[in-house]
């Protein structure tokens, strides 16, 4: 009638745990365990522990690689650069308000992994991570270079 069995009698259907592990009822998957499995620090926690010494220059890059860059873009594909600085440098954000703070409400943008921005970024490039936030990090190309490394032995050994 509205959607659902007014009906006062109706029985509740349960799955017992083998039928909820097994997607049975419902189509549901798994549960999730009891205890999860500790979630690794967001991109803006990992830059403001990297920024006070409390986090490994492996373990900032460990996380940047796998973590979502906001990206401000023009009305071309690919980054946007700033060339008011010794070197050209990148302006790229942890989280889309951090990137709205610098660029914008109405800012146009493009989310990529860190390991993409280290893969895409142009060599003679650095990048600058929340430029208006309270922990701004910025990575000469050097840097990236660097980076680029511990990504390649990482990924390939050595």
């Amino acid at each position: 009638m509205y959607g659902y069995d007014q009906n006062v009698g109706a029985q509740q259907q349960y799955a017992t745990p083998q039928q909820q592990m097994a997607g049975g009822v419902g189509g549901y998957g798994q549960q999730p365990p009891l205890y999860p499995e500790p979630s690794p620090p967001s991109l803006a926690d990992a830059v403001r522990a990297f920024t006070t010494g409390q986090m490994a220059a492996e373990d900032f890059q460990q996380i940047f690689a796998t973590s979502k860059v906001y990206c401000p873009r023009g009305d071309t594909p690919g980054f946007l650069a700033l060339h008011n600085t010794q070197q050209p440098v990148i302006p790229m954000f942890t989280s889309l308000k951090e990137l709205r703070r610098y660029a914008g409400k109405e800012s146009k943008y493009f989310v990529i992994t860190g390991a993409e921005v280290i893969d895409l970024l142009p060599t003679g490039y650095g990048f600058v991570l929340d430029m208006e936030g309270e922990h701004r990090m910025v990575f000469d190309a050097k840097a990236v270079e660097q980076m680029v490394d511990f990504a390649m032995r990482r990924m390939y050994g050595g």
